[in-house]
């Protein structure tokens, strides 16, 4: 899912996400919540209608941005109370708010509130959080009231895989229409992430979407997708797009070095997206380095083609039963990348 925090996927058009292939995009419920406004949202028709996007979409709960962007969070069991990043105002977020929030933005998928937990911590304040989220999670449950919205459930426990197993077991008793894996990819070991990841799937409803949020590069992708996940989001495609940092099958590349000064090339041959139909490496670095807009909108649409097609190229390797295959070649096309 390509990432749209505020309503918006930087540089974008809804337009251009339609010629991309994206089947659906996510939206950040903190930053609409606190501008221009969940009401704001829900008096010009929703989300939909307000960004102009007529496929699917799916909000978070808010929470993370909570605990990695707002000042002073203070927790209970109630909720979390914040002063907001914008202006210092307070505000408490709270299971009962997330779910009011997300149901006035009006998105196809929300989330449940969860308590998302840093690396490292202690291993009481991990089960402490862990069993405090399976408990929103039910109070988000009762507080829904739409029924055109389908509400995931976040499995959290850091990198246990004990109390990861032991949190999806408690939400998959509570019938969800989605599991969600969260606080990977929050600075731990990638070993971590996977091991944390291999525990927890085969205890989640291999018929129920599973989304592992906020993750990640490629190579994560590919490695989670083996283990079961289905549904993933991430600002890398377009955070790196606007630093310049491009991906192709052999590896990044870093438009802005001095070799693609004269390279009459693509970003990659083997792409058949609109940047790498019209634009050679050179004109690309030129932009770049004026820093033109045209830059981040190129940059972006061919970091946001490739991720698309990574997961089309998957879809297509397991539904002809070659998954393995794939996995072989993605990773000895990257083998001899130096850049």
């Amino acid at each position: 899912m390509p990432v749209g925090t505020r309503g918006t996927v930087k540089s974008l058009t809804p337009e251009d996400l339609y010629a991309l292939g994206a089947e659906i995009i996510l939206a950040n419920t903190y930053h609409l919540w606190l501008r221009p406004g969940a009401e704001v949202v829900k008096a010009q028709g929703g989300l939909h209608r307000f960004m102009h996007w007529e496929r699917p979409l799916l909000t978070d709960s808010g929470g993370y941005q909570v605990f990695s962007l707002a000042q002073s969070s203070q927790v209970n069991e109630e909720g979390v109370t914040f002063q907001a990043h914008l202006d210092g105002s307070r505000h408490s977020l709270t299971p009962e708010k997330a779910i009011e929030v997300q149901e006035a933005l009006g998105a196809d998928i929300i989330m449940c509130l969860d308590e998302c937990i840093p690396y490292p911590t202690s291993d009481d304040y991990t089960r402490e959080a862990t069993e405090r989220t399976i408990r929103w999670a039910r109070r988000c449950r009762g507080a829904k009231m739409r029924t055109d919205q389908a509400l995931f459930a976040v499995v959290q426990g850091g990198t246990s895989p004990e109390l990861r197993c032991l949190c999806a077991e408690q939400l998959v008793e509570l019938d969800f229409p989605g599991y969600a894996i969260g606080g990977l990819s929050v600075g731990e070991p990638r070993e971590a992430m996977v091991e944390a990841a291999a525990a927890v799937l085969p205890r989640l409803p291999a018929e129920r979407p599973c989304y592992v949020m906020g993750v990640g590069a490629p190579e994560d992708l590919v490695d989670l997708v083996g283990l079961g996940a289905d549904m993933f989001d991430c600002v890398l495609p377009t955070r790196s797009a606007r630093t310049g940092q491009l991906f192709t099958r052999h590896g990044r590349i870093v438009i802005k070095n001095s070799r693609h000064q004269e390279e009459d090339a693509p970003i990659d041959d083997g792409c058949t997206c609109y940047t790498c139909r019209h634009y050679s490496r050179a004109y690309l670095r030129h932009l770049f380095l004026n820093k033109e807009l045209l830059a981040y909108r190129l940059n972006t649409i061919h970091n946001l083609w490739y991720f698309l097609e990574l997961m089309r190229e998957m879809r297509r390797a397991i539904a002809a039963g070659m998954f393995g295959q794939f996995r072989g070649e993605f990773y000895r096309q990257r083998q001899h990348h130096s850049e």
